[in-house]
């Protein structure tokens, strides 16, 4: 985390990030209010989503009332509360005790501080010391014990307590990979708020892996020479303009949020057509992801993390770096978070915005005629999280041709026990001799809060259909389409299947293109399986939303987070039991979730670093436009075309 920062408060619209000073000023309207004391903590920092109505009034230099929600913990009773705080008129607005004790349970996200006070705890417990020793292990110094977040499985020294769980990990010398060599078999079960060991699981005797997994420069050797180097100049600047955190590309135009918990968020995004700005999303983001682990061993039956819920994705957000993380010419965003008591943190350079070169668009070759061809590019705006051993990148894609695009970058180390070489185990293949990665998924679930053409949209499920042949198919040849609309929130419960390319398209009844159709855009999965664990697992009850591709439902703005405010710890909340209601969301304001991301057979490939593994979804405009939005663009519309500025000749 980079250093604290005070700053003064640069938000001038009510969907920019937090600032610095109004971070502060809720804090100090906390202190002022007596709320917090010696042992306050701020697991959790966020703004409160201004109202749509409230938004749509809004006008360019108005005043506007913004509200921070904030999580507090006392680190000596465990007791948690959630306050909500008005800025601008540095005013308590609520303040909630959070009932963690009680049934479904619950935790607010862990806090830096934590980690260490975990890896504390377990060097100085006697259990611990003695499993190490026998193990052969007497210097404990290099030892790394990983911070784990533990699931909820009704045990009854666990529930209603804040509890972590650890594994250990040994590093040959200071600045080694501990990822390498796990200490399998051995787990401490720790109690934060009482700053004691609850148990020692000691199980097995499999050996240490010794072989050193470091990737870095120094301990792989001489880098290859035979790469060129790929320059990528944009000699008049980019195309893209920023005011703020409002910006404008071609025909986009979208406003760039930040916040500790979703990261990245796009907001008000329209796309121009011909003198109107038209609406596409409210707002736009990834605000929860799992990662269930298939293990049956005792050492990782219990994994589960929610990255967003229990570690929150933007506070681990990285610094980006010109040359590593992103190419070309670079417009940056800063982002403020809390840090865990409550400070403005700053973490420079978060966001990354830059223009690519995309290929073809599209082309035609005419018989006698000079081929015509358009080049395409798009604008990324994407972030970086690290949690824990993971990497991930959320990568936003838009495209000339009204097209938007999530892709989703799994990257780092892959969580790694121990086995004995060569010893063939179902559930975790070895990716080193002596080193297993068990089987696992990354599932990511993004929220579009849609808004095609205004507020009042329908979803209707698109799929291709085979006809028998007969009288209506009669040389067997001929397939037709299908498309059914989704009325209530449980009929919006759907599993993607590409055996008939199935899609969803997101229409506004009230507006029609130029043949008569509702204009629409069309979700695209790139589906791969759900959530693997078995209905009424622990996992299953709290990542319910990772059982299907698709939930619809009504817009609440209660409702942001698929696994509920709290899955730490929780036995279940979220979208599952939002849909109970079985609310309509036909023609009304309606929100899309879209689950999607790769399940994970770890291969040595893998090993000491996982390339990127990419996972995503299509935005597609169909309907929504008369016809080509791309047809004027230039010759050589992306880099240089050549003498004469065409990139097309004719037929010699």
């Amino acid at each position: 985390m980079p250093d604290t920062e005070q700053a003064t408060s640069t938000g001038t619209h009510p969907l920019d990030p937090l600032t610095a000073e109004e971070i502060s000023t809720a804090r100090k309207v906390l202190v002022d209010a007596g709320k917090v004391g010696e042992n306050t903590r701020f697991p959790q920092v966020l703004p409160v989503e201004p109202d749509k109505a409230d938004l749509r009034d809004y006008r360019d230099g108005d005043d506007f009332d913004r509200q921070v929600i904030l999580t507090l913990l006392d680190l000596a009773t465990g007791e948690a509360a959630e306050a909500v705080v008005s800025v601008g008129r540095a005013e308590l607005v609520s303040f909630t005790a959070l009932t963690t004790g009680e049934h479904p349970y619950g935790q607010p996200q862990y806090l830096f501080e934590e980690y260490a006070l975990a890896e504390q705890i377990v060097k100085a417990d006697p259990q611990w010391q003695a499993a190490m020793e026998r193990r052969g292990i007497t210097d404990t110094s290099l030892a790394f014990a990983a911070p784990l977040a533990p699931g909820a499985f009704g045990r009854a020294d666990e529930v209603g307590r804040r509890v972590i769980r650890s594994l250990t990990f040994m590093r040959n010398f200071v600045g080694d990979n501990p990822w390498a060599h796990p200490v399998e078999g051995l787990i401490v079960h720790i109690d934060l708020t009482e700053q004691r060991v609850i148990r020692v699981e000691d199980a097995g005797d499999v050996p240490v892996p010794s072989a050193e997994g470091n990737f870095d420069a120094e301990h792989v050797g001489p880098a290859r020479t035979s790469l060129k180097p790929i320059e990528i100049t944009q000699p008049e600047g980019p195309s893209f303009t920023v005011d703020g955190s409002h910006v404008q590309w071609e025909n986009w135009k979208l406003r760039v949020g930040f916040n500790a918990k979703e990261g990245l968020v796009l907001n008000n995004v329209t796309f121009r057509d011909g003198d109107e700005d038209r609406s596409v999303l409210h707002r736009a983001s990834v605000p929860e992801m799992v990662v269930p682990y298939g293990d049956t061993s005792s050492t990782r039956f219990w994994i589960s993390y929610f990255d967003a819920g229990e570690y929150l994705l933007g506070k681990n957000a990285n610094s980006l770096t010109l040359g590593c993380d992103c190419l070309g010419v670079i417009h940056y965003f800063d982002a403020f978070v809390a840090d865990d008591h409550g400070h403005p943190v700053k973490i420079p350079q978060v966001i990354c915005m830059h223009e690519e070169d995309y290929g073809i668009l599209w082309k035609h070759t005419e018989l006698g005629k000079k081929p015509e061809v358009r080049r395409s590019r798009r604008l990324v705006i994407s972030y970086f999280a690290t949690v824990g051993n993971y990497d991930y990148g959320f990568f936003w894609y838009f495209y000339l041709d009204g097209t938007i695009e999530m892709e989703a970058k799994a990257t780092g180390i892959v969580f790694a026990g121990a086995s004995i070489p060569g010893e063939v185990n179902p559930h975790a293949p070895e990716v080193a001799p002596g080193v297993i990665a068990p089987v696992h998924q990354h599932l990511f679930c993004a929220r579009l809060d849609v808004a095609i053409d205004g507020p009042d949209n329908t979803v209707e499920e698109a799929e291709v259909v085979r006809i028998p042949t007969g009288e209506a198919n009669p040389h067997g040849n001929a397939f037709t389409f299908r498309r059914t609309p989704l009325e209530t929130e449980r009929a919006g419960r759907r599993k993607a299947d590409t055996s008939v390319g199935r899609s969803w398209y997101v229409t506004n009844p009230g507006r029609r293109n130029q043949v008569g159709q509702p204009t629409a855009y069309q979700l695209i999965p790139q589906p791969g399986p759900t959530l693997m664990a078995q209905p009424g697992s622990s996992v299953a009850s709290r990542a319910e939303f990772a059982t299907e591709h698709l939930w619809v439902t009504r817009f609440d703005p209660a409702e942001r987070f698929p696994a509920g405010d709290y899955p730490n710890q929780h036995v279940g909340d979220g979208i599952g039991k939002w849909t109970e209601a079985d609310r309509g969301i036909d023609d009304t304001d309606i929100v899309l979730w879209h689950v999607f991301g790769p399940t994970h057979i770890p291969r040595p490939e893998d090993w000491p670093v996982m390339p990127v593994d990419y996972s995503g979804f299509l935005f597609k405009p169909h309907g929504f436009l008369d016809r080509n939005p791309a047809l004027d663009l230039p010759d050589g519309a992306s880099g240089s075309a050549g003498e004469g500025g065409s990139c097309c000749s004719s037929p010699g």
